[in-house]
């Protein structure tokens, strides 16, 4: 009962929490507390979406565009799982391998996305490798962070235990290690997207024509923050329905998750 008193009193929070922020909107916006060229009322954010779900922006759809953003950061996003996850804890569990490995990582991880992203277009070209490439590098540092972070903090005594009960290395890898280590590495991945998310807009600076981060910064270009605001928005939404879909994912592998 106390539980879900607190859960409905949580739901009644972030609503509140929503409510108070457009009510501040349309407060500031309706007496003119702030420039509309600067922050669009309501109203003209939804006058732009229905304009761009009819007409599109810049020959382009607005499912074109939201599919053209999704498509580059989930095709990043998988590779650099597929790859961080492995080599993550791989090295959490061999030291030899988190000395190759890490100095790597280390070096690129607080370099500013813009700082490398020249040298990859002059690598890859300005199609889309260029783009999946800078996503795929900002997603891999904190997915592979968490994997070895969480190896690292594994009990010694588990290890121990499934030593002595005649385990192999491979198998503690496999019925210690990696069970221990999914809640943190789930962590991992939701960061990571996050991450990748609040880069695609470095992302499509360059010799793009679609996409929620081109259209956001096409449309400041020309003043028009209503299309500004619209995409932010969007990109928003889509991001926590990404973040829903991984939580709901930890929630059936790792039930146990807070439970200790």
């Amino acid at each position: 009962m106390y539980s879900d008193r607190k859960i409905a009193f949580e739901k009644l929070l972030t609503a509140g929490t929503i409510a108070v922020i457009f009510a501040v909107w349309f407060t500031a916006t309706g007496f003119g507390w702030v420039d509309p060229k600067l922050v669009p009322p309501p109203r003209s954010v939804w006058s732009a979406f229905l304009d761009i779900a009819q007409n599109g922006y810049r020959n382009h759809t607005l499912f074109q565009h939201i599919g053209a953003s999704l498509g580059r950061l989930l095709t990043a996003f998988l590779l650099a799982a597929a790859a961080a996850v492995p080599l993550g804890l791989a090295s959490g569990f061999h030291s030899g391998i988190r000395a190759a490995l890490e100095p790597v990582v280390e070096f690129y991880r607080p370099l500013p996305p813009l700082a490398y992203y020249t040298i990859l277009v002059l690598w890859l070209g300005i199609e889309d490798q260029s783009k999946v490439a800078l996503l795929f590098l900002a997603c891999f540092a904190p997915i592979y962070v968490s994997c070895v972070s969480a190896v690292l903090k594994i009990n010694e005594d588990y290890l121990n235990c499934a030593y002595a009960a005649g385990a192999s290395r491979w198998q503690v890898f496999v019925h210690v290690v990696f069970p221990a280590c999914l809640p943190d590495v789930l962590t991992g991945l939701r960061t990571a997207l996050g991450v990748g998310y609040t880069t695609l807009v470095s992302a499509e600076m360059v010799a793009a024509t679609s996409g929620l981060g081109w259209m956001v910064l096409d449309a400041s270009r020309i003043l028009r923050s209503d299309i500004t605001f619209l995409g932010i928005i969007l990109m928003g939404i889509t991001g926590i329905l990404m973040d829903r879909g991984l939580r709901l994912l930890e929630r059936g592998l790792v039930p146990w998750k807070g439970k200790e």
